[in-house]
């Protein structure tokens, strides 16, 4: 599996698709352009993000912002609300728990609930 290759399925920014599972985890890969992710946080979860090409604006609140390059990764803890932007197409992998939800409980006009990001398995 190459994961650049796996990134040509994904057509939509913020549209995280699934391209694997490990035990009770999934690996997602997703395409950033812009700053629609809402604050939001997962309260049971902790979230891997891995920046595959490009770069990412990391918010965690109460903290400094800071920028994410080609080949960072970050782990945001559970329960700390948290966002991400980019100016540029930014391409993401993320490792995630399989009851992590997208946005964690905020609703947003980005929001995809699993079955949709399950649809390139």
């Amino acid at each position: 599996m190459n994961l650049k290759d796996c990134l040509k399925n994904v057509n939509d920014y913020f549209s995280p698709e699934v391209i694997g599972e490990v035990n009770d985890v999934y690996v997602k890969v997703a395409k950033i352009k812009g700053d629609e992710v809402p604050w939001h946080n997962h309260a049971n979860e902790d979230e891997l993000f891995y920046i595959i090409n490009g770069s990412l604006l990391m918010e965690i609140e109460g903290e400094s912002s800071f920028e994410m390059k080609t080949g960072d990764i970050h782990i945001v803890k559970k329960g700390l609300n948290h966002r991400i932007s980019s100016k540029e197409e930014c391409q993401i992998m993320l490792i995630e728990n399989k009851s992590t939800a997208h946005t964690g409980e905020v609703q947003s006009k980005i929001t995809k609930p699993i079955d949709q990001q399950l649809k390139s398995k």
